[in-house]
C-alpha cells in the first residue's frame, strides 16, 4: 500500500479529478470528498464531487465551498467507498476507471488501482486530513469545516467506540481553524423537521425484540416517508435507534429502498461483530456498523436477519 505522503504526491501531479461518494451520503463520504475537492482546488487542480444520490439538506453548505465545473476527468477517486456496487447506478460507469480509493473500511475489497485503507482511522476524513497535511497545504475553515462533518458524523459526535485520541487531536487542530462549531453540531446533531420526528414516531411503533431483548428491529417503509412528505436522505440518524435501547446488543434497521429490496443497518455492542452478520448478505463496514441490502419482501428479509443474528451469536 503506498503511504500517505506518496498518495499526496501523486494528488499533486494530477489535474481534472472526479471524486465520487458513495449511495445514501452520509457526512464522512461527503466531508471527505468536499474537504480534499476544496484542498485540490486552492492549488488550482480541476476537481468536482459527484454523488448518485442528493445530497441531504444539512450537508448541503459544503458546496458552497468548492468551484462547481464541467470538464471530463482524467483521474478519479472515491472516498468512503468500501465496494464498487456503493457508488449507486449513476455511477458505475466510472467502475472499471477508479484510480485511487481512500477509505478506512477493514472490508474494502480494493477495486481501485490505488487503495489506501486504514482501518484504525475513526472516519475517511481523518485520512484525509493527513493527506493534506502531507500535501505541505494549510488547512482553512472551509476545508477544517468539511473535515469536521466527516469526523464528528462517523464517530456519533464524538460517542461511539471508534473514537480515539488522534481523532480528538485531529478535531482540536479543525476548531482552532474557527470553523463555526456550534452551527455545526446544531446542523447535524440536532435540528430536526416536523417531518422527521413524523416518520421517526412510525418506526418507533414498529419496533420488535427478539432473543430476549437482546436484538431490537426497527422498519422504514416508502409508505411511511410518502405519508410524511420526506425524502429518504433526510433521515440519516434512524438507524441509531434501536441500538440505543438499554440491554440491546444488536439493533437493526429494514429500510425499504424499492419494491422488495431493503437497505439493513446494523449497530452492535463491543462483543458483536457486525461485519460478520452483513457479509452473509454481501455487505461490510465496521465492527460495530455494518450495511448491506437484501432482496425480497419484508418478514423474509426479517426472518433471514434473525437466522443470521442467531447462528452468529449461539442465541
Amino acid at each position: 500500500m503506498k503511504t500517505l505522503l506518496e498518495i499526496a504526491d501523486i494528488l499533486k501531479s494530477k489535474n481534472c479529478i472526479y471524486i465520487l461518494t458513495h449511495q445514501y451520503p452520509d457526512g464522512d463520504t461527503l466531508g471527505s470528498a468536499y474537504a480534499l475537492c476544496r484542498a485540490l482546488q486552492l492549488i488550482e487542480k480541476k476537481c468536482k464531487v459527484l454523488c448518485h444520490d442528493p445530497i441531504p439538506s444539512k450537508f448541503c453548505f459544503m458546496n458552497e465551498y468548492v468551484k462547481q465545473e464541467d470538464f471530463d476527468p482524467e483521474y478519479i477517486i472515491s472516498t468512503d467507498v468500501a465496494d464498487i456496487k456503493l457508488l449507486g447506478e449513476k455511477l458505475l460507469i466510472y467502475s472499471d476507471k477508479i484510480n485511487m480509493c481512500i477509505d478506512h473500511h477493514m472490508s474494502n475489497n480494493s477495486y481501485a488501482d490505488i487503495t489506501f485503507v486504514d482501518a484504525m482511522s475513526a472516519a475517511t476524513a481523518e485520512i484525509i486530513y493527513e493527506i493534506i497535511q502531507n500535501m505541505g497545504m494549510p488547512i482553512d475553515e472551509e476545508t477544517a469545516s468539511c473535515l469536521y462533518v466527516g469526523i464528528s458524523t462517523d464517530t456519533g459526535c464524538f460517542k461511539y467506540s471508534n473514537t480515539t485520541a488522534k481523532t480528538h487531536k485531529i478535531a482540536y487542530e479543525l476548531i482552532n481553524k474557527n470553523i463555526n462549531l456550534a452551527k455545526i453540531n446544531s446542523e447535524l446533531f440536532e435540528k430536526k423537521s416536523k417531518e422527521a420526528l413524523s416518520v421517526e414516531y412510525m418506526v418507533y411503533n414498529t419496533l420488535e425484540y427478539f432473543f430476549r431483548g437482546k436484538c431490537a428491529v426497527i422498519k422504514l417503509m416508502q409508505s411511511m416517508l410518502n405519508s410524511a412528505g420526506i425524502s429518504d436522505n433526510e433521515l440519516e440518524g434512524i438507524a441509531s435507534i434501536p441500538r440505543q435501547i438499554d440491554g440491546v446488543k444488536i439493533g437493526i434497521t429494514i429500510r425499504e429502498k424499492k419494491s422488495n429490496l431493503f437497505k439493513i443497518s446494523v449497530r452492535t455492542t463491543e462483543d458483536i461483530n457486525a461485519i460478520e452478520i452483513c457479509k452473509i448478505f454481501g455487505g461490510g463496514g465496521h465492527p460495530r456498523t455494518g450495511g448491506c441490502n437484501i432482496e425480497g419482501e419484508f418478514e423474509e428479509v426479517k426472518e433471514k436477519l434473525l437466522k443470521t443474528v442467531k447462528n452468529k451469536c449461539g442465541w
